[in-house]
């Protein structure tokens, strides 16, 4: 197993130097699935807060965005690609995320808050006709370039 690369010798936190590396272009996609009722499925176009899914999808866009604000050892990213799709499917909304950078180091973090952000505004705009939604299966689906190389979530 590799050593975390968060953690120095001594165990402390801090953030890796990644001024060494290349800057390649990177790509992520992530995804969240929210679990809804039917019947906060069939109310999703008279939301009277707006449409849910639209609002999601700009809550992700501008999450991905603010991703080094929001956890402590990541960088900030120019990102040069930012998209969230919130699709109704069975049983809830299916959110997917993808980020786009040039860089020397990944945008796996960006597509992951993206999602989770684009979930947790699905909940906020549908959680008056349901206490129960669940948010589920936040994972990175896939990633390009890199050191690490290419990655393709397999289906569990």
């Amino acid at each position: 197993m590799s050593k975390l690369s968060h953690y120095d010798e001594a165990g402390e936190a801090h953030m890796v130097d990644v001024s060494g590396k290349t800057a390649t272009r990177r790509e992520a996609t992530a995804g969240a699935f929210v679990e809804l009722s039917e019947a906060v499925l069939a109310a999703l176009p008279q939301n009277p807060k707006g449409n849910p899914l639209e609002v999601a999808r700009f809550a992700g866009i501008m999450a991905a965005k603010q991703t080094s604000s929001l956890i402590p050892m990541c960088h900030p990213l120019a990102l040069s690609f930012v998209d969230v799709a919130a699709t109704v499917v069975a049983g809830g909304v299916k959110i997917e995320a993808t980020a786009a950078t040039t860089a020397g180091t990944g945008v796996e973090m960006e597509a992951m808050v993206a999602a989770s952000v684009a979930a947790l505004t699905v909940y906020d705009m549908t959680k008056a006709l349901d206490k129960g939604i669940r948010i589920r299966e936040v994972v990175l689906l896939r990633k390009s370039g890199g050191k690490s190389g290419d990655y393709v979530r397999s289906e569990v």
